[in-house]
């Protein structure tokens, strides 16, 4: 079983930013996706950013240019660069990985807050 924990949420005031980590732990892990998800209030779940093995970084038009996923593959950690925060970034931001290599599994962190001021 695969555990992920989620930290480096809060509050945090327009146009500043927080660095959101996510680490995964468990036996025989295969890693070869991680990524970042959110959901805000009467919204559905969105994607943020992924970094996938052999295939680089995409990110949501939303996030381009002020996010930057990367990861630690010797700590199994994922992370997200948040800058210039708006409000509508304001958020619970959920980590996802996926492991395996023919068949694929996907998990979810609980999730980490964000919320920006305005």
């Amino acid at each position: 079983q695969v555990q992920l924990v989620e930290s480096g949420g809060g509050l945090v005031q327009a146009g500043g930013s927080l660095r959101l980590s996510c680490a995964a732990s468990g036996s025989a892990m295969n890693i070869n996706a991680m990524a970042w998800y959110r959901q805000a209030p009467g919204k559905q779940r969105e994607l943020v950013a992924s970094i996938i093995s052999g295939a680089g970084t995409t990110y949501a038009d939303s996030a381009k240019g002020r996010f930057t996923i990367s990861k630690d593959n010797a700590k199994n950690t994922v992370y997200l660069q948040m800058n210039s925060l708006k409000p509508e970034d304001a958020a619970v931001y959920y980590c996802n990985i996926r492991t395996g290599s023919v068949i694929y599994y996907t998990y979810w962190g609980r999730g980490t807050q964000v919320t920006v001021s305005s």
